[in-house]
């Protein structure tokens, strides 16, 4: 499970830096961002480590 939330998180900031430099949609990317680091703040809470 922790793995799935890692390889979400990875898409998800992958997703949100290209709509960022590539075209900008407004806060649904920013929106994208925070669940991304929400995802590796849990990932590195839980004690597994990136």
């Amino acid at each position: 499970m922790r793995s799935l939330l890692y390889i979400i998180a990875v898409i998800l900031v992958i997703g949100w830096a290209l709509g960022f430099f590539v075209y900008s949609a407004g806060g649904l990317i920013h929106i994208l961002l925070v669940i991304a680091v929400i995802a590796i703040l849990l990932r590195l809470i839980g004690g597994k480590g990136v």
